[in-house]
């Protein structure tokens, strides 16, 4: 494919990503508010459809993480090959996020599970605990926030876009890198980083 046609699959990848993970997020948000493993795990089986309707958000994220990685491989590769294909590998792993999909469904039939197939309390709070930690929040975003970095950075020294908007892509990309680490170890908001302010200032 020829640069511009790449250029045009990026541009319009970018957009539905960012529409598909903010509607995911605002969906998974407004199902898993609740305070405690028990409130969280009502909210899921409340809004049960909705959960799954991220899982499927999450597959369409994942493919386009790949195509993005491609076409921005495509086009930056000729600044530095190494560092284009560096953020490749990241964008095609973050890709993988994909794989969540099989526990946000788990969670879906925890939270719904009713008469012999229901666990005990004990044990809901714990597989639930674990779903949720494992899926909420992976390392997808963060393998994102680094090939974007990497991305970026090629883009403003090949001039291939306005300046403006390659720096402001580099420092938007390099406060996530920086920042969603931190909500992994438990600061932010930690695990339930989407409601905080600084969350959704960083996307």
């Amino acid at each position: 494919m020829t640069r511009t046609t790449n250029a045009r699959i990026a541009g319009f990848t970018f957009l539905f990503y960012f529409a598909v993970g903010i509607t995911s997020l605002v969906l998974s948000g407004r199902a898993t508010s609740g305070e405690g493993i028990a409130a969280r795990l009502a909210g899921i089986a409340q809004h049960a459809m909705e959960m799954r309707v991220v899982a499927l958000l999450s597959l369409l994220m994942s493919f386009a993480a790949i195509v993005l990685g491609v076409t921005l491989y495509a086009i930056t590769r000729e600044q530095d090959r190494d560092l284009a294909m560096l953020a490749l590998i990241c964008r095609v792993a973050e890709g993988f996020n994909g794989l969540f999909m099989p526990s946000t469904l788990a969670l879906v039939r925890l939270a719904t599970a009713t008469g012999p197939n229901a666990p005990d309390t004990a044990t809901a709070d714990a597989l639930g605990a674990f779903l949720l930690g494992t899926g909420a929040w992976s390392w997808g975003p963060t393998l994102f926030a680094v090939g974007s970095t990497l991305f970026s950075w090629l883009l403003l020294r090949g001039r291939m876009i306005p300046v403006a908007l390659a720096r402001l892509g580099d420092l938007a990309s390099v406060l996530l890198v920086v920042i969603l680490p931190l909500q992994r170890g438990g600061l932010f908001f930690g695990s339930r980083g989407w409601l905080g302010r600084v969350t959704w200032l960083m996307w």
